[in-house]
């Protein structure tokens, strides 16, 4: 299989040769090698090199052989070192163990063939880390790929990989997805397993899936994946049909909310509101009832609470792994505001994080009230189409903590409510910026609501349809 024919294929597609036999497994594999390394060496999207071979798989899942990454943080996959984007551990740390949904990948087919780059313990929302350098987005190599899932985003908007892991505790799929012009669905809380090392990463922020450039690929996957393993907190209904069938523009009348201002006030750029508009009118075009509305959140309030979450987070994987270690926590092995952000994250009490709890309870609950008068919720995925590099700077010495998160959020305030209330969204690419570059629209829906969320970024995808978009750095 030649590289321009790999290209052209999503997940779904290669597998279906796959499965046909009009391609073997090894040579849809040669091909992503080399794919890969035909763009990361301008991307710097990898952790170290490729693996020797990829990791092994079922040869009997529905994506058998489909090449695949593994995003550098959470999961992970036994005997591969993990990093987690901090110079803290070295070359990395081995685990002895698959975690449960790394095992559901191997037994979906998908073949491993690297690690993908993470900024430091996934506190940003770009691929920029001290340890591994800036990762580059493929559309334009000035600009960051987003983040924290940024080294998935831009092998898979490269076309050098149809689909690679993501994580996601305050936007880190959604975010890459709209910077590199991909389908980045966040399920809901417990949709996918976090066994064994969590029972709510993050306090419940925390979300694995993955990052591909097809809806149907992201139904496909969910299909393979979803589901609880014994311990898990949570146990979802299962869905009425499955998530694949679920993937086709919807019947009936759904009722879309609709706003494209922040909550917080920041400002949202042009190119962001254009792209909303155009997935509301293609919506109401479709026969859906669409009006400008919005909940009503305490935005302070909320911001307090989440930066309490993520410091808590930060101090207990930080201080964690140093005493592990055997070191002190200084900026010789942390970037700055990891720094600021554990340190702050050390100080809180135990009312501090009950108090945290209260928030995020009242949080999702003004959220599911708004959704019972809507099916789904339309905005911008980010502020602005992306960042240029740099200017999420972790290694900034004049950022505190808050600091650090207000940068953050300021260039993404719309990707959080869903984590705080563990609802489900995507982000699907929208009209591009006048530039050129990609703009993410996303759709927030019901907890436990995928079904209709995949219809909707269906219906997107077939109305604004984005396949024949290629970005600059694409692989060959």
């Amino acid at each position: 299989m030649e590289v321009s024919e790999y290209t052209e294929h999503d997940a779904t597609g290669l597998a279906e040769l796959i499965a046909a036999g009009k391609v073997s497994a090894a040579e849809v594999q040669t091909a992503a090698r080399q794919a890969v390394e035909s763009v990361n060496g301008e991307l710097n999207a990898l952790v170290g090199e490729l693996f020797e071979r990829p990791l092994a798989a079922d040869e009997r899942g529905p994506f058998r052989g489909v090449p695949f990454a593994i995003k550098d943080l959470v999961l992970h996959a036994e005997g591969v070192p993990q990093r987690a984007g901090t110079r803290m551990l070295g070359p990395g740390i081995p685990y002895p163990y698959d975690t449960a949904l790394m095992r559901r990948f191997r037994e979906a087919g998908l073949a491993a063939v690297g690690l993908t780059a993470t900024p430091e313990f996934g506190f940003s929302a770009t691929t920029e880390s001290v340890a591994n350098g800036p990762t580059r987005n493929p559309w334009d190599t000035s600009r960051s790929p987003g983040g924290s899932s940024g080294g998935s985003a831009a092998l898979v908007a490269a076309r050098a990989l149809p689909v690679a892991h993501a994580s996601d505790g305050g936007g880190s799929i959604r975010i890459p997805a709209a910077a590199s012009g991909l389908v980045g669905l966040k399920p809901s809380r417990g949709r996918t397993t976090v066994a064994p090392d969590y029972a709510d990463p993050l306090l419940g922020l925390g979300i694995e899936f993955a990052l591909t450039r097809t809806v149907r690929d992201a139904a496909g996957l969910l299909d393979a994946v979803h589901g609880a393993e014994p311990g898990d907190r949570y146990l979802l209904p299962a869905p009425a049909t499955t998530f694949a069938d679920a993937a086709r523009p919807p019947a009936g009348r759904l009722r879309v909310a609709v706003c494209t201002t922040a909550a917080s006030g920041v400002p949202v750029d042009p190119a962001c509101v254009a792209a909303v508009a155009a997935a509301a009118e293609a919506l109401e075009r479709a026969g859906h009832t669409v009006e400008e509305a919005a909940p009503e959140f305490d935005v302070a309030a909320f911001d307090d609470a989440n930066l309490k979450a993520w410091c808590s987070f930060l101090a207990d994987g930080a201080y964690g792994a140093a005493a592990a270690l055997g070191i002190e926590l200084s900026t010789d092995v942390l970037e700055h505001t990891t720094l600021a952000c554990a340190e702050y994250g050390a100080t809180l009490t135990a009312l501090d994080l009950y108090a945290v709890d209260r928030v995020f309870n009242a949080t999702t609950r003004t959220l599911a009230r708004f959704l019972t008068g809507y099916d789904v919720w339309l905005t911008p995925t980010t502020a602005a189409p992306n960042t240029v590099l740099g200017h999420l700077d972790a290694n900034d010495p004049t950022l505190d903590a808050r600091g650090w998160y207000d940068r953050i959020f300021t260039f993404a305030p719309f990707t959080a409510w869903a984590n705080v209330t563990g609802m489900p969204a995507v982000s699907v690419p929208g009209t591009p910026s006048p530039e050129g570059w990609p703009v993410g629209v996303q759709v927030v829906g019901r907890y436990a609501g995928e079904e209709t969320l995949l219809g909707v970024a269906a219906l997107l995808e077939e109305a604004l349809p984005w396949a024949d978009r290629r970005p600059a750095v694409l692989a060959r």
